[in-house]
């Protein structure tokens, strides 16, 4: 699943429930479904899905958007201004689409505050409510309570704004991820500002910094932006292994939802390793998959980008989409939470960021071959034919190596079930170049496997 971003039914996966797809702040991203809301309804996933060339990235230029394009659709974009006055425009970015789970990118917010009222006691007897003496002892929390981890994540936690060079823009969050004032975030939530836009990060104590793009990763939905001037008392946040999560572990989330900062929930991991893929909704969209841990902790747009932590404090992953019912909430015409969020691993996610901050540019995995994205729930089919007429399976790549042939279709990966291209992407993705794969795979009925060290390629294009 993606992050932040709303989207049309897709047909469900045949191993999984449809997901609905994250689109990036409203109009921000340029991609995003517009509207005020952050999450964005997808498109109907189309019956052919062309083939993606080495079975990574990126996906042909024909792979549909999935999220509402277009401003005035009924799905809203996947940000929007946290700043409670008037919202900014959006554009339209897409959602997010999975292989076996179609989810919703959650990275805008929607503009406007929200009012209350304070209700006085006006009976003539009087109120009988006794205020506490403020210079009772102050209440202290364990720091293994929520409370206790929530008060050490929260400073170290930021709503990022990105603005378009034409001044549509939508919100999202992100985390410190180490001194020098890197922040990790969503794709999504900056792409507005990639090419010549502005983007500012602000602190829950109201300290708000301009930021650069220092490299994002489409495929992956990962960013990393620098804060200009930063504070020299950044508390990076501790880093988990999501590789140790387990189902029914406790789950925190940070984020702005709805442009609501600085907000904390709570729920605990559903599942792991959903396959997940998402488009930016453009014409010429590119898809983002993951293998991603889902939480039923409350996940809205806005909170795409920010952490999810475990009981003890450590980003176990990064919020980027979520499930939802359809358009209505909030106001705004978009979904919120149905207690179905997703998040990218951070093991996977702090590879990714390491190699952004080291080269401004991500480093994909791959076997080299093309498969198609069908969701034939029979596994992954390598393509008769590349995209631009090459070779399906590249000549001297780990999958020609490995005696892998058009027409094969790859039904697992080491220990995992691989019921489409997609869900084979996403778990080619989990791992770095180098590494050593078992893939088992069908040719004519027959059942045969093989061993291949993953290929690399560098960038998104």
């Amino acid at each position: 699943m993606s992050t932040e971003n709303e989207g049309n039914a897709v047909p469900p996966a045949p191993s999984a429930p449809p997901v609905p797809m994250a689109s990036p702040t409203a109009s921000p991203q340029g991609h995003a479904p517009e509207g005020n809301a952050p999450t964005a309804p997808l498109p109907p996933v189309p019956q052919e899905t062309p083939a993606a060339p080495d079975g990574s990235w990126p996906p042909p230029p024909a792979t549909p958007a999935y999220g509402d394009g277009g401003a005035g659709g009924p799905g809203a974009a996947w940000g929007a201004s946290y700043q409670q006055p008037a919202p900014k425009p959006r554009s339209g970015r897409g959602g997010l689409v999975a292989a076996i789970l179609v989810a919703a990118l959650v990275a805008g917010g929607l503009g406007g505050g929200l009012g209350y009222t304070l209700a006085k006691d006006r009976d003539d007897r009087g109120s009988t409510t006794v205020s506490s003496d403020s210079s009772a002892a102050q209440i202290k929390r364990a720091p293994g309570t929520i409370a206790g981890v929530a008060a050490r994540a929260l400073p170290s936690t930021v709503t990022i704004e990105a603005e378009s060079n034409n001044g549509e823009g939508g919100t999202g969050t992100g985390f410190v991820f180490d001194t020098q004032g890197h922040i990790v975030t969503n794709n999504h939530v900056v792409a507005d500002a990639v090419d010549g836009g502005k983007l500012t990060a602000t602190f829950p104590n109201g300290r708000k910094y301009d930021a650069e793009i220092v490299g994002h990763a489409q495929g992956y939905d990962v960013a990393v932006v620098k804060l200009k001037n930063a504070p020299s008392d950044l508390k990076p946040l501790a880093l988990g292994d999501s590789d140790k999560v387990a189902v029914g572990d406790e789950t925190i989330a940070i984020g702005a939802p709805f442009g609501l900062s600085n907000t904390v929930t709570t729920g605990i991991i559903s599942a792991k390793n959903r396959p997940v893929a998402s488009s930016d909704g453009s014409s010429s969209s590119k898809a983002s998959y993951m293998s991603a841990l889902q939480t039923d902790a409350s996940i809205n747009p806005g909170n795409s980008g920010g952490p999810l932590l475990d009981a003890s404090g450590a980003v176990i992953g990064i919020n980027s989409a979520i499930q939802s019912t359809g358009s209505g909430g909030f106001g705004s015409g978009q979904s919120g939470s149905i207690g179905l969020g997703f998040a990218i691993p951070i093991n996977q996610a702090k590879y990714v960021a390491q190699q952004l901050i080291k080269t401004g540019k991500p480093v994909y995995a791959k076997i080299g071959a093309s498969v198609s994205l069908e969701d034939s729930g029979d596994g992954a089919q390598i393509t008769e034919q590349g995209t631009s007429g090459s070779a399906a399976v590249e000549s001297g790549g780990p999958a020609d190596k490995a005696g892998l042939k058009p027409g094969d279709v790859i039904t697992k990966l080491d220990d995992h079930v691989i019921d489409s291209g997609p869900t084979l992407i996403g778990e080619i993705w989990t791992h770095k170049p180098g590494d050593k794969v078992t893939i088992t795979y069908k040719r004519s009925g027959q059942e045969h496997t093989a061993q291949l060290t993953l290929a690399a390629r560098e960038g998104d294009s």
